[in-house]
């Protein structure tokens, strides 16, 4: 068994080549995942796991196969690579595959300056126990909240390492801590629930889980006597705990994968305003502490700042090496990657910008409407941009919160709604998506 990632990369990629692969990629991830929930005051469960995931790409022509295994073992690495020749020399072939060439390869950067890790030593069992127990305590010491479904609290540290036979060797680790806790007020049919959850990459960044718990107590007794709102065209504005989301359904149609397949409601439209003037969408992978940071992409990649949309204009795709082949692009180090399947185009720390009121101005500008703080279910047409989901939050009127809502629907046109969208200034900036809330004039709403 080899002794680092690093080695086992490599080994796999040495076993693949005198196996017949003309070309080949090794992932190593090396995870530990340890969660706790609490009910009742009480540890209800507890799950930990460990492991080593190898992931092998290799390419025969214009041919590839992707097989994955944990078990390490050079003789079981024999085996995965003969297994993933032979697949390759079945598969269709595609013009588009390939890795990288060695200009196109990310300098080593010192993965340490992203702190994508906590040097802290991984949480006890007790530990997570505790934060799980103090956020249930702190939510059911609100009057009014009869229960607590879920306390929780978890830990997890990723160790990656991406090797290349085109001479790309690197790796680094990820740790994240979390705690959350969904409270519940009133019984039968006239029960509401709601829930907070924070997650950090160090421990210490981590808000006290006693405020967790209290901020799910509050979001749920806030809830209660929930109704429909009335059906009709009216403003509304997404929370911020939930406006990424919008901002999510551009990500996606800018994704070079749909650029490709020409399933995308953006795909003619580069260089076009999609969103208001002085509205940018920033990525930037190279921020401390920042889930969504990285020093490479996952073919080997540099990774740097750009600018998705500028000034309400839209500024380019979201591109790995094979869609942006397929383009006649340069790719443009988005490529994601885990051990079961080839890269695809992904994104990762984004930053909206933010406008200069709050969500409270904006409510007072926006008079009657909805503010949406949760959603479930999801119609969207991707070619077209035709919106459809299902909603709940506050209904407003004279600009300040009148009840609260629920069992409603709110629809648009993607192309439409976001002409004219108006953030506000509160994006927490330790996310990974930095999106303020965001008001949104004219969508339709099926309440009542």
């Amino acid at each position: 068994m080899a002794d680092t990632l690093e080695d086992l990369t490599k080994t796999a990629l040495r076993i693949a080549r005198e196996a017949g692969a003309e070309a080949a990629d090794a992932i190593a991830i090396d995870a530990t995942s340890l969660a706790i929930d609490v009910r009742g005051g009480a540890l209800e469960q507890a799950e930990r796991s460990e492991g080593i995931d190898i992931g092998l790409r290799v390419m025969v022509g214009r041919r590839q196969a992707c097989v994955s295994a944990s078990d390490t073992h050079p003789e079981t690495l024999e085996r995965l690579a003969e297994r993933a020749v032979a697949m390759a020399k079945e598969a269709p072939e595609d013009p588009w595959i390939g890795l990288a060439t060695t200009d196109q390869l990310a300098a080593q950067r010192d993965a340490a300056a992203l702190e994508l890790s906590d040097p802290a030593p991984e949480p006890s069992p007790a530990d997570l126990q505790e934060d799980a127990r103090r956020a249930e305590a702190a939510a059911l010491a609100h009057k009014g909240i009869t229960q607590v479904s879920d306390s929780s609290a978890a830990y997890g540290r990723r160790q990656i390492h991406l090797a290349t036979s085109v001479g790309f060797s690197g790796g680094y680790s990820r740790t994240s801590r979390s705690t959350s806790c969904v409270a519940i007020a009133g019984s039968g049919t006239e029960m509401e629930r709601d829930y907070a959850g924070e997650s950090r990459i160090f421990q210490a960044d981590l808000p006290d889980a006693a405020e967790i718990g209290a901020l799910a107590a509050e979001r749920t007794l806030a809830r209660q006597g929930a109704t429909k709102p009335p059906t009709g065209a009216f403003p509304v504005i997404y929370d911020e705990r939930i406006s990424s989301g919008l901002i999510g359904h551009v990500l996606s149609a800018i994704n070079g994968t749909a650029i490709v397949r020409g399933s995308s409601w953006l795909r003619d439209r580069m260089g076009e305003r999609i969103l208001p003037p002085g509205f940018s969408i920033i990525e930037d992978p190279s921020i401390a502490r920042r889930a969504g940071s990285k020093p490479f992409d996952g073919e080997g990649l540099a990774a740097s700042r750009r600018a998705l949309v500028s000034d309400g204009v839209l500024q380019g795709w979201l591109l790995d090496l094979a869609s942006a082949r397929q383009l006649g692009l340069q790719p443009t180090g988005n490529a994601t990657r885990g051990t079961t399947a080839p890269p695809s185009p992904g994104v990762g720390n984004i930053t909206v910008t933010e406008g200069d009121k709050t969500r409270d101005a904006l409510m007072r500008e926006m008079g009657t409407g909805l503010l949406i703080t949760s959603m479930i279910g999801s119609s969207i047409n991707p070619t077209t941009g035709d919106y459809s989901r299902g909603a709940s939050g506050f209904w407003v009127e004279n600009g300040t919160i009148s009840y609260p809502v629920n069992e409603c629907t709110v629809a648009g046109n993607l192309h439409d709604m976001l002409q004219g969208i108006i953030p506000a200034n509160d994006a927490r900036h330790h996310l990974s998506r930095v999106v303020p809330s965001l008001l949104v004039e004219g969508l339709t709403i099926a309440g009542a």
